[in-house]
């Protein structure tokens, strides 16, 4: 979308400016792969109504909107202060959802990893300079982004109950995403328009490909990440996954790490090193709470 496709000697060419053409690409070859493995291996029966996907469909296409919106009327340091924060927010909406309970260490590691995630981007982002102020609205869209957001990898954590396999999951949640923005293409009228855009420039086709097959191949492993730890943990995975984006960009450039910065990591390292720690002692407890049963002597 930043790039200029068709340009010639004499003519600068055009940019596609449409990102919802693309998230509807995105879904549809997300679909196609998710049926594709779907038929050719086996998979476990099917026991959820197909309607319930379209929950964590709508909700994850209003999450993007709020988030996309609340980009025009918030500042820098508050967008990465929500980004970084989310982990909390999931854990409580996962206990409206599916009524799973976490322990106060699981509050407390999430806290600090929200805390050392914010003092590292914070400190080691550059603050862009049309970073709007922040106003009531714009913190209103972020609540909602939070939300809703929340609301969706919950969701499909508990459509998993249903016993079916993150590829299958994968198959209803983009089966109604491609029906619901390719609803809001057409009220718009700019289906047409992208594909014909496609249509004019074979490269874009061939970019745009690319971005959906990196697309497909990211869900298989958030679906199934979501499915095997919960909602929670993928969270903090795509939390973390920020500040390592930013802590490599610094050693493969030669990016100076502020004071504040390196305190965030040793923060985030602690609460994953208290997290493992207290997940251990957790399972050396369960196992001495079992009883061993005598062996039956044979008279």
């Amino acid at each position: 979308m930043t790039r200029s496709y068709g340009a010639t000697a004499t003519s600068p060419g055009e940019r596609f400016t449409d990102s919802q053409f693309l998230v509807l690409m995105n879904r549809v070859l997300a679909l196609i792969v998710a049926g594709l493995y779907c038929i050719l291996c086996k998979q476990p029966r099917h026991g959820a109504p197909m309607y319930r996907y379209s929950f964590a469909s709508l909700s994850n296409v209003l999450s993007s909107w709020c988030q996309y919106e609340a980009l025009k009327f918030v500042s820098f340091p508050t967008q990465v202060l929500a980004k970084a924060s989310k982990v909390i927010p999931v854990m409580l909406m996962g206990r409206l959802v599916s009524r799973r309970s976490y322990e106060h260490w699981e509050y407390l590691t999430a806290g600090l990893i929200s805390i050392g995630v914010s003092m590292f981007l914070l400190s080691s982002g550059p603050e862009p300079r049309s970073s709007p102020a922040t106003t009531l609205s714009g913190l209103i869209l972020l609540a909602g982004y939070i939300a809703f957001d929340s609301f969706t990898s919950n969701w499909q954590d508990a459509l998993f109950a249903c016993k079916m396999s993150s590829v299958q999951m994968m198959f209803g949640v983009n089966l109604f995403s491609c029906l619901f923005t390719m609803g809001s293409l057409l009220e718009q009228g700019a289906l047409l328009e992208g594909t014909r855009f496609m249509g004019r420039h074979s490269e874009f086709a061939a970019h745009a490909l690319l971005l959906s097959v990196c697309s497909a191949c990211g869900q298989l492993f958030i679906f199934y990440t979501i499915g095997q730890f919960g909602a929670a943990m993928f969270t903090i995975i795509m939390t973390l996954r920020q500040a390592f984006a930013i802590l490599l960009s610094c050693l493969l450039y030669g990016h100076t790490i502020t004071v504040v910065g390196g305190l965030g990591v040793a923060v985030v390292f602690a609460a994953l090193l208290l997290r493992v720690y207290a997940r251990g002692r957790l399972k050396q407890r369960v196992k001495k709470a079992v009883p061993v049963e005598s062996p039956v002597q044979k008279v």
